[in-house]
Formats: structure tokens, sequence, C-alpha cells
């Protein structure tokens, strides 16, 4: 059986804890290459630079059994990228983004550089996962995170992804038996209320920090990844990049007439 070649990338930069971990864990299943920023990108959602060149330097962050490069450029750039210049002679099996700092549940996935990264790899028709952990911290313990991006790796390389090649896959904070195990989900219907806190400059200048509340329009609803991290649950969600509301699009056919 050939060895399974495995694109790593991340949104929180090269030298994050997240991504360390993770290449721990890919490591158990092929042979791996990283390509990812050079600091941080978070909320970069699908953003790729257009306007400017992009750079990529080899480095060394995960020993000399891992070809590793530092780009420039956002999450997405990074998987287009290897793609096309580092893995262009050989299509990657399976493209793992994180594990990020944060979650990225319900509809934070929009904004996600992480997800954006993993979707990237869906659309070059590479089986793709994001990983979040809920935790923040600089300090955060990714052992739990690794415990469980380990099984579901192992699971969806067994079984075969679904046909969106994509999963968004959210770790709670806490020790491995401190979490109650997996569930697959749906993404929760929750937003963002967003507000802008206004302060002045030295000089006399306005300007802006984004702060907000996050509203789950479905509290306490099974079966959604909101709810399942509520429980102390990883969720699994599948996810895919066609975004057609195709229920608005049998409605708006019948109905509307040009």
């Amino acid at each position: 059986m050939s060895q399974k070649t495995i694109l790593v990338t991340n949104d929180d930069g090269i030298s994050a804890n997240g991504i360390k971990a993770l290449v721990e864990v890919a490591q158990e299943f092929g042979k791996v290459i990283v390509v990812a920023p050079n600091k941080p990108q978070s909320a970069m959602g699908h953003a790729i630079t257009i306007n400017k060149p992009l750079r990529l330097h080899e480095v060394s962050v995960f020993g000399k059994n891992i070809k590793s490069y530092a780009c420039s450029g956002t999450p997405v750039d990074c998987v287009k990228l290897a793609v096309d210049r580092i893995l262009k002679h050989e299509q990657p099996d399976l493209c793992l983004s994180g594990i990020n700092h944060g979650s990225n549940a319900s509809i934070n996935i929009i904004y996600s550089g992480t997800m954006s990264a993993a979707m990237e790899g869906a659309i070059e028709g590479i089986p793709s996962i994001g990983f979040s952990l809920q935790d923040f911290s600089d300090k955060a313990d990714f052992r739990a995170s690794q415990h469980f991006a380990r099984q579901i790796i192992n699971v969806a390389m067994g079984n075969g992804f679904p046909k969106s090649k994509l999963l968004n896959v959210n770790i709670p904070k806490g020790k491995i038996d401190e979490i109650k195990g997996i569930q697959i989900c749906r993404q929760a219907k929750a937003y963002w209320k967003e507000s802008f806190d206004e302060r002045t400059d030295p000089f006399g200048n306005s300007y802006y920090w984004l702060t907000g509340e996050f509203i789950n329009k479905e509290e306490g609803i099974e079966g959604t990844d909101i709810e399942a991290l509520k429980n102390n649950y990883v969720s699994v969600v599948p996810v895919q990049y066609d975004l057609t509301a195709y229920d608005d699009l049998k409605e708006i056919s019948e109905k509307w007439r040009f």
C-alpha cells in the first residue's frame, strides 16, 4: 500500500502550537508536507493575495524529516501554492488545517482562515478536515485534540469521505476523560450581533474596535455543533462550498416570472 501524502496548514502561523500538535498526529498516517502562513492570519476567511507577490521559504520547524514552508500570504494562498508548486507532481491524499486556537463552530466557519484553507483543499478535490479547539490560550493543552483528531482521521480515511470532501471538527476544552465523545452534527443557526467601540487616539482622531455578542438561535436544540460542544462532545460537521439555497431555488423558480 503506497504511503499517503498529507498537506498540513493553518491560520495561526507556522510557529503555532496547534499546528505542531496536528503535524505529530498527521505523521502517523503518511508523509507530511507543511505549508502555512509566516504570521497569524486568523479571520481571513477565503481571502487570496492578488495585488502583491507571494513569498515561500523553506523552514526547519518540525524536524528534518518534514518539509515545511512559510508563506507570506493567507491560509488559502498556502493551499494554492502547495498544490501548484510544492506538490505539483503529486496530489495530496489529505489536507489538514489547524489545530486552531478557538472555536470555528456555526457561523464562525464563514470567517475562519482555518476552515477556508480546508475548504480550498476540498475545492482542489482533496479530502480535507479543519480542526479547532475551544481554547484561545497560547498555553492551550492539545493532547485531547490530538486524541480525537487521530480517531476522526482514521475513521474518515477508513470509511471514505462524504461527497463534499470537507469536515469541520471542533473540540471542547478539557482533558481526554472529560470529553464525552464525538457527535456528527449540523451547523447551528447562529450569528454575531456586532458593534464597534469608538475610541480616540492621542491625535484626537477616532478609531474603532470590533466587538460583539454571539447569538445562538437554536439554544438547547440537539443535533447542532454548538449544542454538542456545550455538552462536552466533539462536533463533526460535513460542509460544502456550494452556497446555493436549494429550497429558495425551488420556490422562486416556481413563483417568479420574468
